[in-house]
């Protein structure tokens, strides 16, 4: 159910449940997903094209900085609908928890979501780091492959013999676990709001190939 609250200018808001913002989500998928099986069809109901002055953003989204994963694009949506953050393998550091903390308290948004997707070339260059590590690379970039390591490494022994395809494909799943679980149990703001105001934080998938975006992780039974 929506409930009521008010944006940073005292206005009255009406905020909507994580639940509600995760249907939202799926229907904009849908209609997206639709638009590239049928590029007759319309996405979504025409809108007033004016740009917001404030923001209520229903859905927070942490996604990879792939050119190929926008997520309002993906998710069907337009302005001020989506609060997101983006960084190479959608990899959570201390920055990225802030960011979610302050859209979460600071607008009242339900539900944020990983979004990592297929063929990810961060998890890829992290895997093949593993392998063989590179003599020289930047500290940034290590850093991020660093982000990634913990949650793919233990692939490389579990999955001995596995094709370099499926390999990427259980990693990429892995990393989005890792990232929705680090948002859950590394901030205590985000842990008072899942257990005391329902807020949800769940891991998807987004497809290169068919443009759908699979929910797998935290998502409640009934969602």
């Amino acid at each position: 159910m929506s409930s009521p609250g008010c944006d940073t200018d005292g206005a009255f808001v009406q905020m909507i449940s994580g639940q509600e913002a995760l249907a939202r989500l799926r229907a904009g998928n849908r209609g997206f997903v639709a638009s590239i099986r049928d590029p007759a069809a319309t996405l979504t109901p025409s809108r007033p094209r004016q740009l917001p002055v404030a923001q209520a953003p229903f859905a927070i989204v942490l996604g990879c900085s792939d050119s190929r994963v926008p997520a309002e694009l993906v998710f069907g949506q337009g302005f001020g609908d989506l609060f997101v953050i983006r960084v190479a393998g959608n990899i959570v550091a201390p920055s990225q928890v802030g960011s979610v903390e302050f859209a979460a308290a600071r607008f009242g948004t339900r539900l944020a979501v990983v979004l990592g997707h297929t063929q990810c070339g961060a998890i890829a260059a992290t895997l093949d780091e593993l392998r063989q590590p590179a003599s020289h690379q930047s500290p940034n970039l290590r850093s991020i492959v660093d982000r990634i390591r913990p949650s793919v490494e233990p692939l490389l022994a579990a999955t001995v013999g596995l094709e370099p395809e499926a390999l990427l494909a259980h990693a990429v799943r892995a990393n989005i676990r890792a990232a929705a679980d680090h948002l859950r149990h590394g901030s205590e703001v985000l842990e008072r709001l899942v257990e005391r105001d329902g807020m949800l934080i769940v891991g998807a998938e987004y497809c290169l190939e068919t443009g759908v975006v699979e929910f797998f992780d935290g998502v409640p039974e009934a969602a």
